[in-house]
């Protein structure tokens, strides 16, 4: 039974009201509705999002005692500024799939420096919130060859 963890980072509490012309106004909790509705039926999704730097690290950590099957992970701003996160994912070493809502290879120069990609199975941006939805089946088919 496939368990994938949605994780999202600063500011992504703020989808459907912050710059609705770059990330649309589908709400956090609607994303999550969603993608709960439309995965498969023996697949268990978690979704946490955090503010602070600190809480996702210790999110992240406790995946060494228990663990997923892969984690769909939207940094958000801290995909280009922060080692600590990159260091607590690189420990419990997930099947990861980075997601950006917007194409950050359109957007400003420092938008194109992440510290998650090379440990991620694969990177989807610029594809909106339907980027959440690649993601999860990108995870669920890599299980399944592995």
């Amino acid at each position: 039974m496939p368990e994938i963890l949605v994780l999202n980072g600063p500011n992504l509490n703020l989808l459907g009201h912050r710059e609705p012309e770059i990330y649309g106004h589908t709400t956090l909790d609607d994303l999550a509705n969603d993608l709960t509705n439309k995965a498969p039926s023996d697949t268990t999704l978690t979704f946490f999002q955090s503010n602070h730097e600190g809480e996702m690290i210790e999110r992240i950590q406790a995946l060494l005692h228990q663990p997923v099957t892969g984690i769909i992970f939207n940094p958000g701003a801290w995909t280009h500024t922060s080692v600590a996160i990159r260091d607590a994912v690189s420990s419990v070493k997930p099947v990861l799939v980075e997601v950006h809502i917007s194409n950050v290879h359109q957007r400003e120069p420092f938008r194109q420096t992440s510290y998650f990609s090379d440990l991620a199975i694969a990177v989807i941006a610029g594809c909106g919130l339907n980027g959440y939805h690649f993601a999860l089946q990108t995870i669920l088919n890599h299980s399944k060859d592995h």
